[in-house]
Order: C-alpha cells, then sequence, then structure tokens
C-alpha cells in the first residue's frame, strides 16, 4: 500500500534570499532596434524641453511678432481688400500663415543652441554615448517642433478672439499640431545644418537673418501663389514653407489643399534635415 505524496520542502530562508538576489542581479533585457532609437529621442526632446521651465521669456517675446502680424496687417489688408483670397476674409486667410511664419522663426535659429552646446563641452559629451547621431538630432528637432506648437496655440487663441472662422474639430487640430512639428524639425535641422558648416555663432546668426524673410515671402503665408510672377511661383513650389501653409490651411479653414502632398513633402524634408543635420555633427563637435 503506497503512502500519500510526500509535500514539497519548504525553501529555507537563505534559498529564497538567493533567488531574490538572482533577479537583482540579472539586469532587464535591453531595448534593441527602434524602441532603443525612440526612447533616446524622447529622452532627448525631454532633455531640451526642460528648458523651458527655467525661462519662458522667448515663448513670452515670441508671441508679440505674430500678435502683431494679426492685429496690424491682417486687419488692414482685410479693409482694404487688396489680395484675393477665394471670398474669405485677408484676416482669415493670413492666420495659417502667421502659425507657420512663428514656428519657422522659432527653428530657424536653432543651430545657434546646438554650437553653444559645442562651447559648453556639452555636445563632446553628448556623442560619446551610445545614443545614435540621429536621435540627437531628432530630439532636439521635435523639441523644437514642440516650441512652436506652444506658440501655434498663441496664434489660434489670438485669432479667434479676432472673430477668424476656424475649425475645431479635434481630428483636424490634431493634423494641425503634426504639421507645425513637421515644418518646425524641418527648419530646425536646416538650421543645424548650417551650423555644421559655418561652426560659429556670429556666421549662423547673419545666415539665419537672411534666409528668413525670403523664405516667408517666397511662400503662400501673405498671398496665395496664382498672383505671384512666375519666377515666384517656382520657388514657392520649392518652399517647404508653402507646403505647410497650404495644409494649415485646408486643415483649420477647409479651403482647398493638397494634404497628401503636403504631408509627403514635410515628411520627406523632415527626414532628410535629420539626415544632414547627423552627418555634419561629428564635424561641428571637432
Amino acid at each position: 500500500m503506497s503512502g500519500a505524496p510526500a509535500a514539497p520542502r519548504p525553501a529555507s530562508a537563505e534559498e529564497a534570499g538567493t533567488g531574490r538576489l538572482d533577479l537583482l542581479l540579472v539586469p532587464p533585457r535591453a531595448r534593441t532596434g527602434w524602441r532603443v532609437l525612440t526612447a533616446r529621442v524622447v529622452a532627448m526632446c525631454v532633455v531640451e524641453l526642460q528648458k523651458l521651465r527655467h525661462d519662458r521669456t522667448e515663448l513670452y517675446t515670441r508671441a508679440i511678432q505674430p500678435a502683431l502680424w494679426l492685429l496690424i496687417f491682417g486687419e488692414t489688408f482685410t479693409r482694404i481688400k487688396a489680395i484675393p483670397t477665394g471670398g474669405i476674409p485677408y484676416i482669415d486667410f493670413l492666420a495659417p500663415g502667421i502659425i507657420a511664419q512663428s514656428a519657422m522663426f522659432i527653428a530657424i535659429f536653432y543651430g545657434i543652441m546646438i554650437i553653444w552646446e559645442r562651447d559648453a563641452g556639452i555636445l563632446t559629451k553628448l556623442l560619446v554615448t551610445p545614443t545614435p547621431r540621429a536621435a540627437l538630432i531628432s530630439g532636439k528637432a521635435f523639441a523644437s517642433g514642440v516650441k512652436a506648437l506652444i506658440q501655434a496655440v498663441v496664434v489660434i487663441v489670438i485669432a479667434a478672439a479676432l472673430g477668424v472662422g476656424l475649425t475645431w474639430n479635434p481630428l483636424r487640430l490634431l493634423g494641425v499640431a503634426v504639421v507645425v512639428v513637421l515644418g518646425s524639425a524641418f527648419f530646425s535641422c536646416l538650421s543645424m545644418t548650417i551650423a555644421g558648416i559655418v561652426l560659429t555663432r556670429d556666421r549662423l546668426m547673419g545666415i539665419g537673418q537672411a534666409i528668413t524673410m525670403p523664405l516667408f515671402f517666397a511662400s503662400n503665408a501673405l498671398y496665395p501663389v496664382a498672383i505671384m510672377p512666375g519666377w515666384l511661383q517656382v520657388l514657392s513650389k520649392m518652399n517647404p514653407l508653402s507646403y505647410q501653409v497650404d495644409a494649415l490651411r485646408g486643415l483649420l479653414l477647409g479651403t482647398p489643399s493638397h494634404l497628401l502632398l503636403d504631408f509627403g513633402v514635410l515628411l520627406g524634408a523632415a527626414a532628410v534635415g535629420i539626415a544632414a543635420a547627423s552627418s555634419l555633427l561629428g564635424r561641428l563637435a571637432r
């Protein structure tokens, strides 16, 4: 006659402690592939945005210029009806252009920050970490996009107060956020690419000031492409800012636009900008 099965022997306190110790000694599985890249891009973006906690002056001062464009330029040209806008008030036509303009003006001088980090020795320390250079650039680029998004909210609030007929559809507003971030990512990468070429803040300031207004006036931010001279229409079609403005008008006002083309151009421009800035990051650090 067989006896009952023996009960399992309870583990001793020493064995239990050893098991817990093994769990502490075995490191967690490392993230690989796209998870690493995404995590490091997000980490770099958060580091950049934390700077706003210490100094919000930039956000306040940069809100002045778009407010003046809408209050003075927009209101004046709405009254004189000098620019054909397809039956919508000129200030409605102008508001998306000012959102894109204010985002570009924030991003186009972003290279100055990376030169400052080079001079302070921060960039060299970042480059010796395992973080890919594309992740460093992407984090900074999308941080500039979030800053531009804050600026866009300010412009939208001012435009709404002036009676601009904007949409409040959540999906369309989400599309607006994506457009602003992609456009800002490209222009900040353009700035960091120029920084990798000229290497000094003074030269970058001069080039940035030289290209911002031509980029702005050679787009459809202030007037329709149809009324431009032929040579300016060609430049406008080569200008990523024009596609950003076209997408913003289509999303915010419901005017005819080419959203698939606009998103494709902005996404491609941001990818090319990240690749170009990443390739010059080592030269900037030397």
